[in-house]
């Protein structure tokens, strides 16, 4: 894999296990040649991994906003740096640039992307994997609670099960390049909210 989008919280959060982390999956992309497309901050456990990969020697793309790159935001070091017109801007780029995603532990905004890039997955607009690194049981309670979404028939299984989940960054890279995501509706899975298939007169994902 040769670029990951990796979303975390520009906070570094109460658990020092979740710096840890976020030094070696910055080390680690770095040391497999594989490029980081993230949010362009120094801030909180967004700087830690583009540190630890910019001092392995790796290649560190930051996308931001405009109206967030300021002097006390961006991170100045990066190998490029690239300001767009707004958050969906960003969100789009950074899927352009990366070959799959992974969410470190974060808050609102860390969630918000990688649901994101989750659905467009659902929806056929990429098959790219998407990863959770589960330090320390994070992301236990999102987990149980889309797994509800499956028991309440919201979210196929099939869908939840494309999800990629590990508890140590040594397991990412190979899961990742395992991962074959494709959308809902195809290999003979009707579409969600689509009991028969998807509606009439629709145009099949690519």
């Amino acid at each position: 894999m040769r670029s990951v989008a990796v979303y975390c919280g520009s906070n570094p959060g109460s658990n020092p296990a979740f710096r840890l982390a976020a030094e070696v999956l910055g080390r680690t992309l770095a040391q497999a040649a594989c490029t980081v497309v993230y949010g362009g901050s120094h801030s909180g456990l967004m700087g830690v991994v583009a540190n630890a990969a910019l001092e392995a020697g790796g290649k560190v793309v930051g996308i931001i906003p405009g109206a967030l790159a300021t002097r006390e935001i961006v991170h100045g070091g990066l190998s490029e740096l690239q300001i767009v017109n707004s958050m969906h801007e960003r969100k789009a780029r950074m899927n352009e640039l990366s070959e799959g995603f992974v969410a470190l532990p974060g808050g609102i905004g860390t969630l918000d992307e990688i649901v994101e890039m989750f659905t467009w997955t659902q929806l056929g607009i990429h098959s790219k994997p998407c990863a959770f690194l589960n330090i320390d049981g994070y992301y236990d309670n999102l987990l149980a609670f889309l797994r509800t979404m499956v028991e309440q028939g919201f979210l196929r299984q099939a869908q939840f099960d494309q999800l990629v989940v590990v508890a140590r960054v040594e397991e990412l890279l190979p899961r990742l390049a395992a991962a074959r995501p494709h959308p809902a509706g195809q290999r003979g899975e009707p579409a969600i909210g689509t009991p028969n298939g998807p509606v009439p007169g629709s145009v099949p994902a690519p």
